[in-house]
């Protein structure tokens, strides 16, 4: 294999399951739904191979249903960091000096794993542990993250092709190492794929990881861990750092001047006060840590006089309402004229007032619960906002019920102020606040997408007139990292859609494409001269 010049497998993304009834797959997840039901897992650290078990545990609640407890992981602290950072240094030179074949052969068979034997288990832990419809967890935690997997091997090996010419009696190449020292991965709650890919990226360019995953989500985070795990990754590789406490536990991997990067996503307080305090302790690090985030968003639909409304209303619902709001490509603002508003609000008010909510277990349901009671909390502030406010109006929803669950009905309000609360700061839940615009104004509510927020996420348009998709495109360029037309701005696909965004939304350093992957190599560049010069003259220095 160190021989040989090898091609990956010609790879494509991972079909959709649906679920329907009487399938094979609905028939298989509902056993593995009933297996997690009736167990308790624990879930124990991993630091250098090693299983770690604290003493200090928490529960793994269902959001659905607050008297299910799925299991209780053990919690890392400070010490546990420093036992973690050394796990990484020391399987550092034997996992960056593997070949590259053999590294990505780990993912292949991970991938391979997830999309067969492991698939209902993943799936399954995402329903529970997130409140996620099957459906939601299917592309989720099955199929997003098979791409990753799969794509990112495939990146990885263009990475490595990519080299520069050579001129005649010279060879020049470049070596495309992992960064000196570990890589800390913060991961989010919503998306399973995210959370497996932020760690898994950096590892298959060489390099060892501390990964602490959300306290929210770490029973699928723990399953990941076990998939990776018999895949044949090796010990200290990527260290699995679940706690109660993410400030203590961020405080020490932050204090370590072997940091090189880290790769997060989750709110943008949280990665400017990493970002503020890797620049104020620049001194302290071997090197420049790299820092890449995906942050919040608080993302557009503008729609154009011209607008489809058929292809409109079924958008913003998927967009708004899909996992509960809880995404951050989330439909959460939308700009609507004049011309079309009546229309669309009779149907969308239609329509949502009928949508099902409830457990992810009734198959029929279209939304779950959202993910726990401080969200539950911070989102309905939002409508009760709303509801008292002289600048909003409920249009429909608005219901909330935490007795059982974390269960909040989609809820779409009007704003009379393109500029007020809920047109402006993050909900992270199912609200969906509309603008109405006179339709002969069109500059001044492309203006107000622009500089409402201080977002760049996602955003889509609808428009049936093509001089106006091309006017809209152009006008809204620094809106969004992804620009969706006639479309709704949620479900970026591996290798298809690259995602991330600017402004206050990230680093958009697009996850699901080369570009992220060439964040976690050390470039090295060789020259090499086959004949090189005896003498320090050059023919310019010779007399007349």
């Amino acid at each position: 294999m160190l021989n040989s010049i090898t091609q990956v497998p010609d790879l494509i993304n991972e079909p959709v399951l649906e679920y329907g009834p009487g399938s094979a797959e609905r028939i298989s997840i509902k056993k593995a739904l009933d297996q997690f039901l009736h167990q308790t897992t624990e879930v124990p650290l991993r630091i250098g191979g090693d299983k770690v078990k604290t003493g200090h545990t928490v529960d793994i609640l269902c959001p659905h249903d607050h008297s299910l407890i799925l299991g209780r992981y053990h919690c890392a602290t400070a010490e546990h960091v420093d036992a973690a950072i050394d796990a990484a240094e020391s399987a550092h030179p034997a996992w960056s000096d593997m070949p590259w074949q053999s590294r990505a052969a780990i993912f292949l068979k991970a991938a391979d794993l997830a999309a067969g034997p492991w698939r209902d288990r993943l799936n399954a832990a995402t329903m529970l542990g997130q409140g996620k419809t099957v459906y939601q967890a299917e592309i989720d935690a099955a199929c997003e993250l098979i791409d990753f997997f799969r794509l990112n091997v495939q990146f990885m090996r263009k990475i490595y092709g990519d080299q520069p010419i050579s001129s005649k009696g010279i060879w020049n190449m470049v070596e495309y190492g992992a960064l000196e020292g570990f890589v800390f991965a913060v991961t989010p709650f919503n998306f399973t794929a995210i959370a497996a890919n932020l760690p898994t990226a950096p590892a298959l360019m060489g390099n060892t990881v501390l990964w602490k995953p959300s306290e929210r989500s770490v029973l699928s985070a723990h399953v990941v861990m076990e998939l990776l795990e018999e895949a044949g990754l090796p010990g200290g590789v990527i260290n699995f750092l679940p706690t109660d406490n993410p400030k203590a536990v961020g405080d020490a991997v932050l204090e370590s001047p072997n940091l090189s990067a880290i790769h997060f996503t989750g709110s943008t307080p949280t990665f400017q006060k990493l970002w503020s305090y890797v620049g104020e302790n620049i001194t302290r690090y071997r090197c420049y840590p790299r820092l890449v985030g995906e942050t919040g968003g608080k993302d557009f639909v503008f729609a154009h006089p011209t607008a489809d409304i058929e292809a409109l209303c079924p958008g913003l619902i998927r967009g708004a309402f899909e996992y509960q709001g809880q995404k951050c490509s989330a439909a959460s603002r939308a700009y609507i004229p004049s011309n079309i508003w009546d229309e669309l609000t009779k149907q969308l008010k239609q329509i949502v007032q009928n949508i099902q909510v409830g457990s992810p277990l009734d198959f029929t349901n279209f939304m779950g619960p959202v993910i726990d009671k401080r969200a539950f909390k911070e989102i309905k502030a939002y409508i009760d906002f709303a509801k008292n406010d002289p600048d909003h109006e409920i249009l429909v929803g608005g219901q909330c019920d935490d007795h059982k669950g974390n269960f909040i009905r989609p809820t779409i309000v009007i704003s009379s102020n393109p500029q007020s609360k809920l047109m402006t700061e993050e909900i992270f839940g199912p609200v969906l606040t509309l603008y109405r615009y006179e339709q002969d104004e069109l500059a001044q509510a492309l203006t107000a997408c622009d500089t409402t927020t201080k977002y760049a996420l996602t955003g889509a348009i609808f428009a049936q007139d093509r001089e106006a998709i091309v006017e809209l495109t152009a006008r809204l360029r620094y809106c969004a990292g992804n620009f969706y037309i006639n479309d709704k701005p949620t479900g970026a696909v591996v290798g298809q859609q690259p995602f991330g965004g600017a402004r206050a939304s990230g680093t958009n350093d697009k996850a699901g494409s080369i570009l992220n992957l060439l964040r976690w190599v050390n470039v090295r560049t060789i020259k090499e001269t086959f004949v090189p010069a005896k003498d320090y003259h050059y023919p310019y220095m010779e007399g007349v």
